[in-house]
């Protein structure tokens, strides 16, 4: 049976189908007829809608200036940026997943009729010291819950879903962490008009409205360093949002004490797991991982399935140029069409799982995406005693990943465009770049990743080229975790531009390789080189202890 994958990670039954989505179609055919039908109505809908606000939102201002509201019996505080006019920020505080840490939880409010999602939890060690971190899985159109459960969070998904047991290795350890659903209508975000976001650089816009709310909400967290963590997808959703944040800040005056002054966003650096993010040289790395990679899935590299996958490079390559070169959705569709088609096929055929070459995927048993712990995350998210503490609307259902916001964003072409341009400025500007890969992913396989990182033009080019490949030793356990390549940091650092091979992983690190991956994700933001011998003493712990 064959097994479905999202793009990196899509549906390519469905990509093929068509440019156009039916569900547009059919759209079109009720918008023919709306015109008569509001002429008849009038106001009517309007006025119901009003009337239904109405009766959900009731706002009170108390005594000590804040603001809050009450929808689906919860009462959230409300956060408001004159900057920021069509957006606003609804807040609650929920004690599921880890009860010993300060968490919140919310929406970001875009206009009246757009919605996302968010779940913060303060770091487990010294959270008034600790930096913030944003994580977003990719998809495009998977939850960032589906990270938080199933990866890195504070608790992990368990018992088919019923409950969920604590997370020692959570990246809130050391970090404050906030859990973002984005864009529009992924997770428990939402659109009440139907509409959708289809592109990197808009959601971008939104995000960073999020984090502006966020900080003037909670001022104590603007002053960390900001580290901005995307996995799979976010490899493109990450540079796009941090080149929004990065310009902004530039708008932003050095000093203000003035009331409701925009935020300076301390964006200290890039984190990118298993990404999608230089399609021209990621893809061309496709047939040398499948064929010659630690975990082939041909016996012969020089047969005849390794020659013909090699034989879809030039094509691939020239139209991913193309769209490069000339950025627009007719040069950009096309490359997205055949290089996902084309390249990806033999994985999604081979009866392995996409994100993991060591494990075999039988749907029926591990779900379409091969996890069945991603319908676990499901069953729990929409369990009502879940959703109330959460503050969603109970009538809102969850999923891991929505397939109508992947179709959009690839037929868009999104993942085709030249993300990489979008991060050298702000390097050489100070803010630092992580590329970790698992060496056993082949939907975005560590080949690639690495490759793209040699030729990405910043002033540490050089000496990355030239860096050793170095072994990287975890602190808790002494284990070979993988190795490190690394440019900047004068040798006392985790460097600026860093790239990790990490072993025995697929493409969610963290929930392969956990402790791995904590120790990785700890020594990034503290600024230790990976390379550094630690080792681990109860009572002289690095780090306060993992």
């Amino acid at each position: 049976m064959k097994v479905l994958s999202l793009l990196p990670l899509v549906y390519l039954s469905t990509v093929l189908a068509s440019f156009i989505p039916e569900g547009q179609v059919v759209l079109g055919d009720v918008a023919d007829v709306l015109p008569p039908i509001r002429e008849v109505v009038g106001e009517l809908p309007h006025l119901v809608e009003s009337k239904l606000k109405a009766t959900s939102e009731k706002v009170h201002k108390w005594i000590d200036g804040k603001t809050f509201v009450q929808e689906h019996g919860l009462t959230c505080e409300l956060i408001q940026h004159p900057h920021f006019s069509d957006y606003r920020l609804r807040i609650t505080e929920p004690t599921l997943c880890d009860p010993s840490v300060k968490q919140y939880s919310g929406y970001l409010d875009i206009t009246d009729d757009k919605h996302l999602f968010f779940w913060f939890f303060e770091a487990r060690t010294s959270p008034e010291d600790a930096p913030l971190m944003m994580w977003l899985n990719g998809g495009p159109g998977c939850s960032s819950s589906t990270g938080l459960l199933f990866e890195l969070g504070p608790c992990r998904i368990d018992d088919n879903g019923a409950n969920t047991t604590t997370n020692p290795y959570s990246w809130n350890t050391h970090a404050n962490m906030i859990f973002l659903d984005q864009p529009v209508n992924v997770g428990f975000s939402y659109a009440e008009d139907g509409s959708t976001v289809n592109t990197s650089p808009v959601a971008g816009k939104d995000v960073y409205a999020f984090m502006e709310l966020f900080l003037t909400r909670f001022p104590e967290y603007s002053k960390q360093p900001f580290h901005l963590a995307a996995e799979s997808y976010g490899g493109t959703y990450a540079p796009n949002i941090a080149n929004v944040i990065y310009n902004e800040n530039k708008k932003v005056p050095l000093t203000s004490n003035a009331a409701n002054q925009l935020v300076k966003i301390n964006l200290a650096s890039v984190i990118l797991g298993n990404g999608m993010t230089d399609n021209y040289i990621q893809m061309a790395s496709i047939p040398e991982y499948l064929c010659e990679g630690p975990y082939p899935i041909y016996d012969d590299p020089d047969g005849p399935q390794c020659q013909a996958l090699r034989s879809k490079v030039p094509t691939c390559q020239r139209l991913v140029k193309a769209c490069y070169d000339y950025n627009s959705r007719f040069t950009c569709v096309p490359a997205a069409l055949y290089c996902n088609s084309q390249l990806y096929a033999p994985i999604q055929q081979s009866g392995l799982n996409p994100y993991d070459a060591r494990r075999n995927c039988d749907p029926q048993e591990d779900g379409p995406l091969c996890y069945k712990q991603l319908g676990w995350v499901e069953t729990w998210m929409n369990d009502p005693e879940v959703k109330a503490a959460l503050g969603v609307n109970p009538q809102l259902n969850f999923e891991s990943c929505n397939m109508a916001v992947n179709q959009a964003f690839t037929l868009q072409g999104d993942s085709m465009h030249n993300t990489p341009l979008l991060l050298p400025e702000m390097i050489n500007d100070g803010v630092r770049l992580l590329v970790y890969a698992g060496n056993a992913d082949m939907m975005c396989n560590y080949i690639g990743n690495e490759r793209w990182l040699e030729v990405l033009e910043t002033k540490f080019l050089d000496e990355f080229t030239s860096a050793p490949t170095e072994q990287w030793v975890t602190m808790h356990s002494g284990k070979a975790a993988g190795t490190v390549r690394s440019a900047g940091g004068g040798g006392s650092g985790a460097g600026n531009v860093t790239f990790v091979t990490v072993h025995e992983a697929g493409h969610m690190v963290p929930y392969d390789q956990p402790e791995a991956a904590l120790d990785m994700i700890t020594r990034w933001i503290m600024d230790i080189p990976l390379t550094l011998d630690l080792k681990y003493d109860d009572a002289h712990a690095p780090f306060g202890g993992i």
